[in-house]
C-alpha cells in the first residue's frame, strides 16, 4: 500500500509493468457511516480525454433515471465503450461506499481525471468521515489518498489527481482542496462547465 500523505504527493503506476488489462482499475471512496448523524457523500470525477471530450460523472448527474449499466452510454459513463469510465452506482445509505471503474483498455485514450467528493446530505463535519480514496490497479500496490481530520465547512472537496501519460502510465496526485460547490472547483481546476441547480429527487 503507497499512502499519499501530503498535498501534492505523486505517485506513478505502470500498467506495463505487471499489470493485466482484463482486470477493472478500482477508484473507490469509502467513510465512516454514523447512524444517529448520517453523512451522505457523493464520490464523482471531472475527466477529458485526448479527442478533447469532458464530462463529470457523480449521482447529480445520472439521477432520474439517467444513468444505465457498464455497457450503456449514459450519464453514468460507460465502461466497455468512450469514456472508459463507469460509476456503479450512488449509496445514499452509507453502505459500502462509492466506486468509479476505469477500463485500462481506455488508458490511453483518457488524459487526465480529477477525482471529489461533495456531501449531498447532512452537516458538513468532514472530521467525522474518515473519507479515504483508493486507487487500484491490477498488479500494482493500492495507492491511497486519506482526506484525514479536516474541519472546514464547504461541502466540496476536490481529492486526487489523475494524470493519464498516454503511454500506459497514471500518476495520482493528492489535491484535498474545499470548495463551496462543483463551479469553484471547476474552475480552480479549469474544466470549464457550466452548471444549474440539481436534485436526486
Amino acid at each position: 500500500m503507497i499512502i499519499l500523505e501530503k498535498t501534492g504527493d505523486k505517485h506513478r503506476i505502470n500498467l506495463e509493468k505487471g499489470s493485466s488489462t482484463n482486470g477493472e482499475i478500482i477508484i473507490s471512496l469509502d467513510w465512516n457511516k454514523d447512524e444517529d448523524n448520517p453523512i451522505d457523500l457523493d464520490l464523482g470525477c471531472f475527466y477529458e480525454l485526448r479527442s478533447g471530450t469532458k464530462r463529470l460523472i457523480d449521482g447529480l448527474q445520472f439521477s432520474h433515471g439517467r444513468g444505465g449499466s457498464r455497457e450503456q452510454k449514459t450519464n453514468q459513463g460507460s465502461y466497455n465503450h468512450h469514456p472508459y469510465i463507469w460509476h456503479t452506482g450512488d449509496d445514499r445509505i452509507g453502505g459500502s461506499g462509492e466506486t468509479i471503474l476505469v477500463n485500462p483498455k481506455g488508458i490511453n485514450e483518457i488524459k487526465r481525471m480529477t477525482i471529489y467528493t461533495f456531501i449531498f446530505a447532512g452537516a458538513t463535519r468532514w472530521s467525522a468521515t474518515n473519507a479515504v480514496v483508493k486507487v487500484k490497479v491490477p498488479g500494482q500496490e493500492e495507492v491511497v489518498v486519506e482526506m484525514g481530520a479536516q474541519s472546514d465547512n464547504k461541502r466540496f472537496c476536490a481529492i486526487a489527481e489523475l494524470d493519464f501519460g498516454g503511454d500506459s502510465s497514471i500518476t495520482v496526485k493528492k489535491l484535498v482542496t474545499f470548495h463551496d460547490n462543483h463551479s469553484n472547483c471547476d474552475a480552480m481546476y479549469n474544466w470549464g462547465f457550466k452548471y444549474n441547480v440539481g436534485s436526486k429527487d
